[in-house]
């Protein structure tokens, strides 16, 4: 059980060493770039949120909500708007 995780995580380093070298890899480059970024992004916000809620009125509620429904469609859109485009 011990020796199939660490084969495991040793598999996923590979590949993740992988997708930023010459070599084929099995995730996709720019998904994983794109992940990286959204979690940024979404650990900002909601630290923002976090310590800022306090101090926050409706108004600036309703802002930071619109903010990250606007980043979760452009996300969502992104996503799919890549599925349907023709591979090359």
């Amino acid at each position: 059980m011990i020796m199939k995780a660490w084969n495991n995580i040793i598999w996923f380093f590979k590949e993740m060493i992988n997708l930023w070298s010459d070599k084929p890899s099995y995730f996709s480059k720019k998904r994983v770039e794109s992940s990286i970024a959204f979690i940024i992004g979404q650990t900002g916000m909601v630290a923002y949120l976090m310590t800022r809620m306090s101090e926050m009125d409706i108004y600036e509620f309703l802002m930071w909500a619109g903010a990250e429904f606007l980043i979760a469609g452009y996300t969502i859109n992104h996503i799919q708007k890549e599925k349907k485009l023709p591979l090359k």
